[in-house]
């Protein structure tokens, strides 16, 4: 598999908390969406995005998985 799965078409809105790392999900196979659960691995390239929060925020990240601004949701999915 080299493609993403679209896991919804919608973006997951999430609290991220200052500070802490986050690893968001790019193949769509993972059960803790919009999370990596390490299901990535049965894929040929498709590696989750590690970040760290700067600040308490709620933020949109994408659900698609077709986003060009990871792991942030860009409005693709309203193209789907």
């Amino acid at each position: 598999m080299t493609d993403p799965v679209v896991a919804q078409t919608s973006p997951y809105k999430v609290l991220l908390k200052a500070g802490q790392n986050y690893a968001w999900c790019s193949c769509g196979l993972s059960a803790k969406q919009p999370f990596c659960d390490g299901t990535h691995k049965q894929t040929e390239n498709l590696k989750p995005i590690v970040f760290a929060a700067e600040n308490d925020e709620t933020v949109y990240l994408c659900g698609c998985k077709q986003t060009k601004n990871s792991p942030r949701c860009d409005g693709t999915h309203n193209t789907l």
